[in-house]
């Protein structure tokens, strides 16, 4: 599994000594939930060797694990949910899985999903990223045979707001086998498939 560190619920002090440990080590390491602005807190000398994006506000140190067979479609049902597919697909790479993400497949442009579905049928795995009402978890679950991990996020107003809805909207999909992990945790999802594919890995090598 990725060794990470959630950034957010740390102080700059904790962070910078931690971060500041794990560089002299040149572990690989993923760091989450780090927007830009928290740079500033670590020295210059590790902010250097930070591979840092800022729409996932994730960043590796230390470099990438080494490859894992299977591939991983990411779905996001919205632009508005590019943040949380972004995470998934960084922790993916970090991880050494081959990832791509779809954006804007949502079920308001069904011919927009049906027009990527080939190759969201050719993943070995396929999270799928949604907010409001997370309908396209359901979706995806009825039309594609692979493993699925939906990932409600917090997009959404009204009732909506906060991502409880899609929340309990994923749970109670009535596409059978469908996993579902926390409120915009798209490192979650990556880390489930990880474990997946680590399965796969093994069942190829005993072939």
């Amino acid at each position: 599994m990725p060794e990470a560190v959630l950034c957010s619920a740390k102080s700059d002090s904790q962070l910078r000594v931690i971060v500041d440990e794990l560089a002299s080590t040149g572990h690989p390491t993923l760091l989450t939930r780090l927007p830009a602005e928290r740079l500033g807190c670590l020295s210059p000398e590790v902010v250097e060797q930070i591979d840092h994006d800022p729409i996932s506000e994730t960043g590796i140190l230390g470099g990438m694990q080494p490859g894992r067979p299977g591939t991983v479609a990411i779905a996001a049902a919205g632009t508005s949910d590019q943040r949380v597919a972004t995470e998934a697909a960084r922790t993916l790479e970090f991880s050494g899985v081959d990832a791509e993400v779809f954006v804007d497949i949502g079920v308001a442009g069904l011919w927009r999903l049906e027009a990527r579905l080939p190759e969201l049928r050719a993943a070995d795995i396929v999270i799928v990223v949604a907010g409001m009402d997370a309908a396209l978890v359901s979706v995806m679950g009825g039309l594609v045979g692979a493993p699925i991990i939906g990932v409600p996020t917090s997009v959404g107003y009204g009732v909506a707001e906060g991502g409880s809805t899609a929340l309990n909207s994923a749970l109670a999909s009535c596409a059978q086998g469908v996993a579902v992990v926390n409120i915009d945790n798209g490192f979650g999802a990556a880390c489930a498939a990880v474990r997946m594919l680590s399965l796969l890995g093994t069942d190829r090598s005993r072939s």
